[in-house]
């Protein structure tokens, strides 16, 4: 099996655990002391994009053999001359553009457009505790970057404040701490998602927050992830929250009011219980009948008032991926993230994450094959989002490429996690007195930050960026894992902009699968990527032979 490198000499970084090809570790742990290329990235943005150590070094790279199909596999092309997009005429005839002059401004929707200021989105945010103990450090980071965020399945299902009436929600306290969160914040680019899944269907979710929210909030049927293909699920302590889990309609298992259960709890054998969700669809035999149940959601929906709907997909097969493709173009939704896997998870059986679905690159190549397809009918394509193990610009920029035009968007989950732990952390160990209250995990910072300073203003480097955005004042009311997004994203927007640059595309809409090329002959024949040296190789001909 190949194994990622643990360490990078270059940029100073390590994995704590096992390296995978996102540069994460197997196991992101939220009190983790680093130093890992985005843990680094949260403090010290685009700096970690270059060798450390200027002035007495230099650096070669050693990626240049290109071992099976991965996005790893993919090379990405540069050209020499040109420029397309929004560049300025001026600058350009005077040889004056740089970089820095790229815009990665997008947008995506069927009818109403959301704007976005990077192409750049969360995962699914859901009911494990991770990620309501730094909602606020993720939602106020995304929305100052102006980033999309999702609230992902089961959230008011395990809220114990939440209150319901006859089966409905009258009352979800969490769910509005999320949503107000992201909105304090919200200028104007991004967009905070809110998913259903079966059992947020049933508890009323979408006429609530319909009601409650309107158009502000896009609404998301999910149909699975690249990290099960079984519903959520999360894992809890406590004896009497499992009966609470229980009685609001979960399966748990062991089955908390069991006599022996609860004995086996008591006498320590049993030390934690697993929430399940329900599993979609399971009445359903044929192709046909999950349309039109699917096209009833939709049309249901839409009669809240919704205005703005996604769906998020995962790695089943093909079948399964056309399914999601044809019906979304047919129901004009705004938005449909395909999660291959290799993705991450916050709970799901490792046998099954190891062992199931369809990798990242051959879901997300056959998904172009098949919105070209769709394109070649005439069809309207729904904008995509890719998924499935992201944290780095240069696969970025591939997962884009791979799936232009139609990608607009590449969703990312334990990357935009980071900063939220790490900026959390910090924060705790600066200020004893906020530690409870942000989750910090420190009572002391480690040396791979403490050498950066003391103080927020000495550790990040985008800290006077964000106070310039919000306001002296209301620094004093942020999170500084908000403030570590901004950060982390800075460093992939300028990756992101070089490499655009790179290719001479001035705008993201133009960047395009020939801005890639294979690296074996083997990933040219699974995504249809041409090889890298047949890539333009008549062309060159030509100039060779040119009178």
């Amino acid at each position: 099996m190949f194994q990622w490198s643990k360490s990078n000499d270059v940029l100073g970084t390590a994995n704590r655990g096992n390296a995978i090809e996102s540069g994460l570790c197997t196991l992101c742990r939220a009190d983790c002391q680093g130093k890992c290329e985005t843990w680094l990235s949260s403090m010290r943005g685009r700096e970690v994009l270059y060798p450390r150590d200027f002035g007495v070094v230099t650096a070669g790279s050693g990626n240049t053999t290109h071992v099976g199909v991965s996005y790893n596999s993919l090379r990405i092309q540069g050209n020499s001359f040109g420029a397309t997009g929004k560049v300025d005429n001026g600058k350009a005839s005077n040889g004056d553009v740089l970089f820095t002059d790229v815009s990665l401004e997008t947008s995506f929707g069927a009818k109403e457009k959301t704007k976005v200021k990077v192409p750049f989105m969360t995962g699914a945010l859901g009911s494990t505790f991770i990620a309501a103990k730094y909602w606020d450090s993720f939602a106020a980071g995304c929305a100052l970057v102006g980033a999309p965020i999702v609230i992902g399945e089961n959230v008011v299902g395990v809220d114990r404040e939440a209150e319901l009436a006859n089966g409905k929600i009258t009352k979800a306290p969490e769910l509005e701490r999320r949503i107000d969160t992201y909105l304090r914040y919200y200028d104007g680019y991004g967009a905070i998602i809110v998913q259903l899944n079966v059992e947020d269907t049933r508890n009323g979710v979408a006429e609530y927050v319909a009601q409650k929210y309107g158009d502000k909030v896009i609404i998301e049927l999910k149909w699975g992830q690249g990290a099960k293909n079984i519903g959520g699920e999360i894992e809890v302590t406590s004896l009497d929250y499992a009966l609470f889990l229980k009685k609001r309609g979960y399966l748990v298992d062991p089955d908390p009011e069991l006599a022996e259960v609860q004995e086996s709890f008591a006498k320590g054998a049993i030390k934690s219980f697993a929430r399940h969700s329900r599993l979609g669809y399971t009445n359903l035999d044929s192709v046909e009948k999950v349309r039109a149940e699917f096209m009833n959601s939709v049309a249901y929906l839409r009669s809240l008032g919704f205005k703005r709907i996604s769906l998020k997909t995962g790695s089943y097969g093909m079948e399964a991926l056309a399914m999601a493709l044809r019906f979304a173009t047919d129901a004009e939704l705004d938005l449909l993230t395909i999660d291959g896997s290799g993705g991450g998870t916050g709970m799901s059986p490792w046998n099954m994450m190891e062992t199931w679905g369809v990798p990242s690159i051959l879901l997300h190549a056959k998904a172009y094959e098949y919105a070209a397809l769709l394109a070649s009918q005439g069809k309207k394509v729904v904008d995509l989002s890719f998924a499935g193990g992201f944290a780095k610009g240069p696969d970025i920029f591939k997962a884009l490429a791979i799936g232009a035009p139609f990608t607009k968007l590449v969703c990312m989950g334990r990357a935009m996690m980071i900063p939220g732990f790490l900026g959390s952390n910090i924060e705790g160990a600066l200020f004893p007195d906020r530690r409870a209250k942000v989750n910090g995990n420190w009572s002391s910072l480690p040396a791979a930050v403490s050498k950066y300073g003391s103080t927020p203003e000495e550790i990040f480097v985008g800290y006077q960026d964000v106070k310039k955005k919000v306001g002296a004042a209301e620094m004093a009311n942020l999170p500084l894992g908000a403030v570590a997004m901004w950060c982390m994203v800075d460093k992939l927007s300028a990756a992101l902009q070089q490499l655009l640059a790179g290719v001479r595309k001035f705008s993201l809409d133009q960047i395009s699968r020939d801005d890639i090329a294979s690296a074996n002959r083997e990933t040219e024949a699974e995504t249809k990527v041409p090889f890298i040296t047949d890539m333009y190789d008549e062309s060159a001909r030509r100039i060779l032979t040119m009178r």
